[in-house]
């Protein structure tokens, strides 16, 4: 793939991304979190370009969950804004949960993709795969690191003992993040596939020969 071709894909999954991260259906808002579907071009876009890539498209995906939660908070919004945290410790901390997590689901993202092209999975197996744990990857990281870094914050907005925040937690990641891995599972694969199928060239050179994942 060429140069020019990676950055006129790379600025239109990155146009996509922000489009998703401001409409209804990029940030879904439920009553103790808000559930994302913004991952997704992420994920497209690391198995499609790379981890680099990906790691780029994380970025975009956090700096605009940043701004969504600064713009447009609920109760758990000083978690993701540094603007909204009560001091700058916290300020710190949302920024990695914002940004720095998103980061690492794009690369992960990339690169699990990279592992599984040296094995002898089809692509059938490897895009589901891909999508679910690129999505997983983004709530674990996420929900574990409000855990590790903001408990009490946590649990005196949820108006409950701090003993009994796993609990709550874990009862997210199979209520939302469980769905939205299935969710993208499907929606990785069946993109990336008409992708595949529209474009040739990058199916032989992507699928085939493993380029654009290093």
């Amino acid at each position: 793939m060429t140069k020019t071709k990676k950055m006129v894909e790379g600025g239109l999954i990155t146009a996509i991304i922000i489009l998703l991260a401001f409409t209804p259906i990029g940030m879904i808002p439920l009553p103790l979190v808000k559930a994302t579907t913004v991952h997704i071009p992420v994920i497209i876009g690391a198995i499609l370009l790379g981890p680099a890539w990906g790691a780029f498209f994380g970025g975009v995906f956090g700096v605009c969950s940043m701004v969504h939660a600064t713009m447009m908070p609920t109760v758990m919004s000083f978690a993701f804004s540094p603007f909204l945290a009560p001091e700058l410790g916290g300020a710190v901390k949302a920024l990695w949960i914002a940004v720095g997590c998103r980061i690492l689901v794009g690369f992960i993202a990339g690169e699990l993709y990279v592992l599984f092209r040296k094995t002898k999975l089809s692509t059938m197996i490897i895009l589901p795969l891909v999508g679910v744990l690129g999505s997983l990857t983004n709530t674990v990281l996420v929900l574990g690191s409000m855990y590790i870094l903001l408990p009490s914050e946590y649990a005196s907005v949820m108006k409950m003992a701090v003993s009994s925040l796993f609990k709550l937690l874990m009862g997210l990641v199979v209520t939302s993040g469980v769905p939205e891995a299935i969710i993208s599972g499907i929606l990785v694969t069946a993109i990336t596939k008409a992708i595949f199928a529209v474009d040739k060239s990058a199916y032989k050179s992507r699928v085939l020969n493993n380029e654009g994942v290093k």
